[in-house]
């Protein structure tokens, strides 16, 4: 039997909608089951609380469970893997952050290149950190430090949570742009770096403003500057290191990201999702506690940001020399 053309075309036009008609079912009804959210640091720390703020607003929004999963090790490049491995269906989610940019120069022989195995979802935040000493030192003001780590040249002890962590990175950019020479001393958390700081055994740490603020308004710390362009809301008094070194800028970013085979409904549906959480007024003070500058955007302008801060930090791990441990 023959086809009239009419028919044969509409034929043709329906079966074409078919992939596209399944795709907008498949975002319509998604998810269908819990949803992992991986990340690759330990629980309790800023990344997991941020983790798990976004998983219940998820949660709550989406119907289905977002759970949080910790997999912790060679600097979040496991849970990267994890992530990347595994099948592009939205199913299986990402906590990205400054770790993955700093890496991909970090690590000479990565399974994985982030920018290509990985599709941008969401940022969610840039988060400032507090260069920190002790009242006792010296310095009061940032000119005062560089003052006095030139004349006592290796003299000064950095600590830091660990080799390619965003108080590292920040450290090794104040170095870079002033000229100073620290001794890195890497921690294996915030925890004992602070108690170390405390204690007098290093004499300086660009610390994550949640793990810190309470010792500098109890007069424990003294904070020189915060590492953002802009000063931090939950310390408005404290300048920018950026009004005594200019154009320094740092800041750890989250974001979520999902395996390079996501489709693009989903994607987009996860966006307006979070985005919607980060105007949540009680979602926002949340944020706030922990001293975050959220940022919300499309999945582009998460991708662009990712880009720029891997050439960014590729250029200080090179200047530096970092290797990981």
């Amino acid at each position: 039997m023959k086809l009239s053309r009419q028919r044969f075309l509409r034929l043709a036009a329906t079966v074409a909608a078919c992939p596209f008609v399944s795709r907008l079912a498949l975002a319509e009804t998604y998810p269908t089951r819990p949803v992992r959210l991986i990340v690759g640091f330990a629980a309790g720390g800023a990344p997991d609380i941020q983790a798990r703020l976004i998983g219940d607003w998820l949660s709550s929004r989406l119907g289905q469970p977002f759970v949080v999963e910790n997999r912790t090790g060679a600097g979040s490049n496991i849970a990267t893997e994890t992530v990347v491995q595994a099948p592009g269906d939205g199913y299986t989610l990402l906590l990205a952050s400054l770790a993955n940019a700093v890496n991909a120069t970090l690590y000479e022989k990565l399974s994985y290149n982030f920018m290509r195995d990985t599709v941008p979802v969401a940022p969610i935040s840039r988060d400032p950190n507090v260069m920190v000493v002790v009242p006792s030192f010296p310095a009061k003001t940032v000119p005062e430090f560089i003052a006095y780590a030139k004349a006592n040249p290796g003299k000064i002890n950095m600590a830091s949570p660990g080799v390619g962590s965003s108080p590292h990175m920040a450290g090794e950019l104040f170095k870079f742009m002033t000229g100073v020479q620290m001794t890195h001393v890497a921690y294996r958390g915030s925890p004992p770096a602070l108690t170390d700081l405390l204690a007098g055994q290093v004499q300086v740490y660009f610390a994550p403003i949640s793990a810190t603020i309470e010792y500098i308004k109890a007069g424990k710390l003294r904070a020189l500057a915060v590492t953002t362009a802009k000063r931090a809301e939950a310390l408005p008094d404290i300048p920018t290191l950026g009004e005594f070194v200019p154009g320094y800028e740092a800041s750890a970013f989250y974001g979520i990201s999902a395996p390079k085979a996501t489709p693009a409904d989903i994607v987009t549906k996860l966006n307006g999702e979070i985005n919607a959480g980060l105007t949540d007024p009680k979602l926002k003070a949340r944020f706030a506690d922990l001293g975050s500058s959220l940022f919300p955007g499309s999945p582009a302008d998460f991708g662009r940001l990712v880009a720029e801060e891997t050439e960014k930090w590729g250029k200080v791990v090179k200047f530096a020399g970092i290797k990981p441990e």
